[in-house]
Parts: structure tokens; sequence; C-alpha cells
């Protein structure tokens, strides 16, 4: 059975294969043709690189990136799979690899940051699901809270701490057969994030005789993680809010070149380096990477005021669940999908599912570890042994589903696992709406996602309600948000007064002199600029709004008075407000803006809505998360189910596939989830997906020489002219001169099937004149050899015969374009060659081309001689 790629009217893919492994492969491929910027972009966020090609601003997550050892992570994770679900990740390494170049070429954005597509690792899919998710337990809430602690007291945590919304707004319910029109269950919800533009979920069917799934995969990442339909069971996820990363306060000192932390055995090594980060247009900037045996440090260091480190499950057992990944697409019922779960670790979530044979789960599924109760509330010093990781908690009971679940971030599942949960609102609300009905399907649901009812309004109007003494215009405005109906709907005037009064009562309280404390102390905070939007004031007075107006806890914080007041400012002021939408407006993420900001749509709902889309009260009415998907799994006919994204299934702009869902997002509308073959089109980039192109991945024109390509070797198609070159005398240094073809096609086949080594034929006009081999140090018998550091790439080169010396300067022409190569990848900064130490004629060309000489090291089939190039020599930083 060939591998096939079908489309529906949506250009949703649909892909067809005869086995998991090349299912796998068609998988990466499509990503990459689809959505290569987003997947780029993506690898390089988690690699810390991209500063190189989108600037300065984007140094402080590259800074973050590296110190906290995202991609280091990944690997440790990838190397500790079990070798199927191993060989699976591969499979699908290999596909982007293979369509990366294509879907370069479609992605405007290469050419305007002179991005060149890089080279993915086995572990980069690892990588990008840790760099998505590292934030999702909110680690730096715990920063905020060490402030409060130190300028309010220990007492004053209780203020924020409460129940709040700043990373909370997914929603999730199960409707049981008794309360359905088919009789079947029904899963439906809307995962909520920040909304990126590509987002963050692709729609996709993945088939093959084994399975048959369609479901929201995360781009970069294979299989279908979080909401997956096989046909005879679906399941969802919510964030289940748990806190399961912890902050240490370390004492570090420098030794001569060694760094050293103290922790309850006292000074203790820590592993320290120092790493290059390139930013376009701009200078290098240079980051220590210091590690204890708590974890990462991720703030500060032995020369600055304070030092913290980041200790994290995935860093510690070397594992992020991913081998349940493999066993959801194979699931058949509930229990298989409880199963899988049971191998889930980060992030922690609340998991529904239901199946054909009226299996029900309601579940928490993920890793936390046991510790000491100050672990999850802040900063705690990591010389004391009481803060130690003492095991993990054992897996929490499932919950009988009985009509309907609802998972809305709120405190009930998981509450023995995390701090802060979402406010109630959402999850009563579903459950109100949904007993509204005894015969819900499918298509009903959409009454559901687009609620906008606020009812955490409810605290403020009930403050507004008391006032009296008001002037007339004020007087009229608290009657008037007395009658409004708590509907936060886009052309809403209402909603928009409700709105103003909301932000000046949080500005209000922010400025207050009772915080004027720990306002001081934030600003005085050297905390890196990537944590500010989790440490500053007003947001943190505007989630935890409801409690700071009904607490005691702030002596001279006059509540009537500071809401009469904000009440008079937003009568005084100019104009009519206008409707919610008006200032209500997506604002989605781009990690590449359009330098002509573009005027996004309106919007409804608000942070407590089930239609949750956030603003920050007194800062913007902008909505930067909301739904980055919705979904109803039809548990009776699958190809009843719906779904939608906010924008569409290409990444590319102006594909006509890139948008065309918004509409239909905006309006709550969903598309249906196709599941007969014969509905949906063949792709023509079929072909594409079953082997890798025989494309250059890379063409370079050099001034006075010409285009230089390089091409995947082929091992069946150019064995015999690989044969010939190794063959010859002048290669012996290559070591392969007494070869037979046979053995030399073996080798260039296995090397065809890794993912860490890599072979190009290098062809000027057409005509083939090197051999290029890239490989990755640490996954190669060299990387025992020599200290390697992070952005070592290994190199070999075999000139062919075809110039034959009539060319000037034709060696150091092809070696400038093998340099440029390895070095388009600004994740590499250091080529490392290891030639034959009796092969001078090559040492000295090395040379002549910038190399630095190293040692001379022995290795099983030669001694051989070190060299190597710096990344910042080469572009002539000495």
């Amino acid at each position: 059975m060939s591998t096939k790629i079908y489309r529906d009217a949506w250009g949703i893919p649909h892909l067809r294969a005869g086995s998991p492994g090349e299912l796998a492969f068609a998988q990466g491929h499509n990503i990459a043709v689809d959505r290569a910027w987003q997947i780029e972009a993506d690898r390089h966020r988690a690699e810390g690189t991209t500063a190189a090609f989108l600037g300065a601003h984007a140094v402080g997550w590259d800074r973050f990136a590296r110190q906290s050892r995202l991609d280091d992570t990944a690997r440790r994770c990838f190397d500790a799979l079990d070798e199927d679900t191993a060989s699976w990740i591969t499979k699908y390494v290999d596909g982007v690899n293979a369509g990366l170049t294509e879907g370069a070429r479609r992605a405007p954005q290469f050419t305007e940051t002179g991005l060149a597509p890089g080279r993915w690792q086995p572990w980069t899919p690892l990588s990008i699901w840790l760099a998505t998710h590292i934030l999702f337990a909110g680690f730096p809430t715990k920063l905020w809270r060490e402030e409060v602690a130190r300028a309010l007291g220990d007492e004053a945590i209780e203020l924020f701490a409460t129940d709040g919304n700043g990373t909370s707004g997914s929603n999730g319910w199960l409707v049981t057969g008794e309360r359905t029109a088919s009789g079947a269950p029904l899963i439906a919800g809307d995962p909520h994030r920040f909304i990126e533009d590509p987002g963050i979920y692709q729609q996709i069917r993945l088939a093959c005789p084994e399975f048959d799934v369609v479901g929201l995969a995360v781009p970069g990442v294979p299989g279908i993680a979080h909401f997956g339909h096989t046909g005879t069971v679906a399941w969802a996820i919510t964030n289940a809010m748990a806190d399961y990363q912890d902050l240490f306060r370390e004492r570090l000192r420098r030794r001569g070149a060694q760094v050293e932390a103290l922790g309850p055995e006292g000074w203790r090594l820590a592993s320290a380096r120092r790493e290059t980060i390139e930013v376009a247009g701009g200078d290098p900037v240079e980051v220590e990477v210091i590690e204890t045996e708590r974890g990462p440090v991720v703030i500060g260091g032995p020369d600055e005021e304070m030092a913290i480190s980041l200790r994290i499950p995935p860093r510690v057992d070397k594992d992020l669940g991913f081998g349940a990944l493999p066993a959801l697409l194979r699931a058949r019922t509930v229990a298989d999908v409880d199963r899988a779960f049971d191998g889930w670790a980060e992030p922690v979530n609340v998991v529904q599912a239901a199946d054909t044979q009226g299996g029900l789960l309601h579940r928490v599924a993920g890793r936390v570890p046991r510790r000491h109760g100050d672990n999850r509330l802040r900063v705690v010093p990591a010389w004391d042994r009481s803060y130690a990781w003492t095991g993990q908690y054992e897996p929490l009971p499932s919950e009988p589903v009985e009509g309907v679940a609802v998972m809305a971030n709120q405190r009930e599942l998981a509450a023995p696992l995390g701090v802060e949960f979402a406010p109630p609102y959402r999850a009563d609300r579903i459950r109100t709406l949904l007993g509204e009905s005894a015969a819900w399907s499918a298509k009903s649901m959409a009454a559901v996602h687009t609620d906008s009812h606020l009812a955490s309004a409810g605290p403020l109007l009930e403050l507004v309600a008391t006032l009296d003494g008001l002037s007339e215009g004020a007087g009229l405005l608290r009657d008037r948000l007395m009658n409004w109906d708590r509907r936060m709907e886009a052309g809403s005037t209402d909603a928009s007064v409700y709105a103003d009064l909301r932000s000046a009562v949080v500005r209000r309280i922010a400025w207050h002199p009772a915080l004027r404390p720990l306002a001081a102390r934030i600003e005085a905070a050297p905390y890196p600029p990537l944590f500010q939007p989790w440490l500053a004031l007003v947001p943190r007075v505007a989630f935890a709004l409801e409690g700071l107006l009904r607490t005691a806890a702030l002596p001279g914080l006059d509540r009537s008075a500071v809401v009469r007041e904000a009440l008079e400012e937003v009568t005084a002021a100019e104009g009519s407000p206008g409707p919610w939408g008006e200032r209500h407006r997506l604002a989605p993420w781009q990690a590449l803006p359009d330098p002509e900001p573009e005027e996004w749509p309106a919007l409804a709902g608000d942070h407590d809505c089930v239609l949750s889309t956030s603003s920050v009260p007194g800062i913007t009415d902008l909505s930067i998360r909301g739904p980055a998907a919705r979904y109803v799994w039809d548990l009776d006919r699958r190809e009843e189910s719906l779904w939608v994204v906010p924008f569409g299934a290409s990444g590319v702009p102006g594909d006509a596939h890139h948008r065309d869902q918004l509409p239909l997002w905006l309006s709550g509308g969903l598309v249906p989830v196709v599941t007969d073959w014969d509905r949906l089109t063949e792709d023509d980039m079929t072909a594409g997906a079953t082997a890798s192109p025989r494309k250059a991945v890379r063409e370079q024109t050099i001034e006075g020489f010409g285009t230089v390509r390089f091409v995947p070797v082929d091992p069946a198609a150019d064995v015999d002219l690989i044969h010939g070159w190794v063959s010859e005398e002048r290669a012996r240094f290559w070591g392969m001169t007494d070869h037979s073809r046979e053995q030399v096609l073996e080798i260039y086949e296995y090397l065809d099937s890794l993912s860490t080594h890599h072979a190009y034929l290098v062809h000027r006009a057409d005509e083939p004149v090197a051999l290029f081999q890239t490989y990755d140090p640490q996954a190669d018998p060299l990387g025992e050899c020599y200290e390697m550091q992070p952005g070592d790439c290994g190199i070999h080169f075999l000139i062919g015969p075809a110039d034959g010396g009539t060319t000037p300067g034709f060696t150091g022409r092809l070696f400038q374009a093998f340099i440029a190569f390895v070095l388009a990848d600004p994740a590499l900064h250091r080529l490392v060659v290891e030639p034959d130490a009796r092969n001078e004629k090559a040492i000295e060309r090395l040379v002549r081309a910038g190399f630095e000489l190293g040692p001379e090291i022995d290795k099983p089939e030669k001694r051989a001689r070190l060299a190597y190039l710096r990344r910042e020599k080469n572009e002539g930083g000495g």
C-alpha cells in the first residue's frame, strides 16, 4: 500500500499509509510542507537560536531556553525511550527533513529572514513539546509569591494565591448517552492557549491497517496527543493546573574555572560552560549555562545578587511520556486510553474519554513530585534537605461520570496536586447549560462553546449596587449596570461599560498605598524580562479582583470608595464606550509579525466566560488567549463529529486554506470531520511523501565559480559513482579503497537510515564534484575522543575527480560552500574534522580555510588530527 495524502474541502490532510512507520514519515513530511516556517521557528525556540534570524528581541527567550537545557532534556528523554517509540519518532523526523526544503520554498518568511531550513534531530519533537509547555505550570508565579511575602508578609500570599485565571480558560465536557439524541456519548471542548498564527493545533487524519484516527496534532510532534477519535474511542484533555516545577534559591561560588553550589551535603561541583547566542543585526551575546544538583540555573549566577535553579520532572526522570503517543493511536477502548495515559508525564492534564462499548473516563494524567508544601508556593533554599523531592504522587482515582462531566481547570479532581485553579464559573455555567437539554447532538454544542455569560462580574456589581450619594450620571450608569444581562457580546455597549469600570477599579487598587511596598519590590527585583508578565502588579490585581474586593487583609483599602471613584471616573469619560467587540479584538502571536499590523476581528467573550477570550483588565482589552481549537467527538457516528481552528490548515500566507476557518471560528461554527475517502481529493504532493525527494537541500551561487547544489545521497542510485570515487588510490585516506560495491552500498544505506548522519553529493553545474557528509559527534565514536561543545557538527569530505585541477581555487571554493552549508543552521557553532594524521595535504588545506588544529587522537581505524572552525572566526570575529 503506497502512502497517499488526501485533503477535504478545508485543506485538512488525511494521510493513508501501509504501516505506522510509513505513516509517521508521511505525517512529518506533511507538516514540513504545510507549516515549514512554524515548525522551524519552534525548533529554533527549543534550541535557543531564534535571535539569529529574529533579532535582539528574541535574546531573552533564547537565553532561557539554553539555561534551562530544554534541548538537552529532550535528548535525554529520547535516549530513554523504548526502541519502538524511538524508531517511530525517528521516522517522523525523517519525513520532516525530507519535506522541509519544499515547505521552505512555499513560506516567504524564510526569504524575509534569510533563514535556511535546518536539520532535525530525532529528539527535536520532544524538544518542541517541552518548549511549548515549559511555562504551563506557571513556575514564575512562585517569584511573584516570594515578592508578595517579602513586601506584605507571608499571610498576604493568600491575597493573590486564590483561584485565578491568568493561564486558565480551557473547557471540556463529556455527555453520556442518557443526555444525547443518539444515545451515545459526546465529548466536546476548546483548549485555551495563546492564539498563534499559524495555530498550535493541526486538524489531521492518520490511517494505516492498524488504526484510523482523526484529531488535533501539535505541529512538529508525531501522533495525536491531546484530542483524538479512533472510531471506537475518543479522548480530550484540559490543563489540570497541577504544580510540578520548583524553584530553588542557590548559593554559588567560583573556584578557579569551576562553579560550586551549596546543597544539603555541602559545596558540590556544578556543571558550567559558556554559550554564544547569535543575534541578527546585533552583537553576539554570551550566556553562562550552569546546572546544580537541583537543576539548571535560570535566574542570576555566581556573580549576581541571586541565583535560582529550576527543577522539572522530565529533567529528573528523563521522561516526557511520549511512549503514550503510539499507544493512543492504537486505542480501541477507554481502558486502552487509560493505560496509555498511565505513562503520561508532562504537562499534567485532566483526561476525559468515552467508547462505543459504554466505557467512560474522567481522570488526571501526569507526574507530580512529592515535596514540602512550601515548594509549591515560593522559592525554597537549595541547601535545606527539607525541600528535596521524595518521590511522586500515585495516580489519583478516576471520577465516576454520571450524566455530565466537566473539566474547566477548576479545583476539583486535581485539587491535591495544585495551588491555583480557575474559578468555578465556567465549570458551573457549562453544567447549567448542559442541564437544559437531554437531547444533545454534535451540532447543538455550539451553544455551549460560544456562551458569553460573565458570572464573575457578580462581586464587583454587588458593590456597585450598594453605592449611594453618586452624581446623577454615575447613578444612571449604576442602574444601567444593574440591568445588564452580564453577557460579553461583541455588539454590547453595556459589556464595554462594565469592562471600563473593572479596569478603573483594578488600576486604583494596584496604585493604592497599601500595595506600594509590593510595587516597589517588583520594580527593583532583578528578574529577567521574560518573567515580567508573571510579576506585573496590575494584571495580578485584575486576576485576583474577586478576592481583593472581599478580603479584609489589606488595611486602609476602602473597597466601596475605590469602586465609587472608579464609577465616577467612567461616567466622566468623554464619548460613548462603543461595542465591546470594537476594543476586544483578536491579537494573535506571530514569530515574524507583519511590518504593517493588520486590524484583527472583533470578539465576544471574556476570561471567565465559557467563550474564554482573555484580556488583561487595566492593561488592554485585546485578546491574546482564547480557544485554540473547538471539537465535538460523536461516539455514535464519527462522521458526525465537528472541529474548527482559528485560522486554517495551511501555515503559508496567501494559501487558500491559510485563514479560511477564521469566519467560522469567530461565529462559533464548526467544520465537519470527513471520514469517507471518496469525498476527499488526492493531494498532488503525495509522491513527495512516500520517499525523500531527489532535490537539492541547499543551493549557493559563488561568484566566479557558479552554482553549488547539495543533493542527499540516494544509496541505490549513487552507489556506482561513490564506489568509483572511494576505490581510487587518491582516496586512500577515506579508508574504503578495498571495499566492494555491495559493501559501499551497505554503508550508505546504513547512513541513510540515521537521523544524525547525512551524506550529500555536491553538484557544480549539474555535475557531481564532491561527497560531503555531516554528523552529530554525540552520536558518533568521535564524541568519545574529544571534549564536545554545544553546536558542534562533524564533517567528512571527498573531492571528486571531475575538475582535474583545471579550475584555480576549485577546492577552496568548495570549502567555502561546505562551511556555508553547515553554518546556515544557527544552532551549529563549530565544524569539527578528524582527517588521517598522515594526510598532510588535507591538513594544510584545512589550515588555509581557517581551521584551528587540535591534538592527534587514536581512533579504531586510524590516528587522526582534530581541527576546528568556529563560527565567529569564519565570520571574521577572530
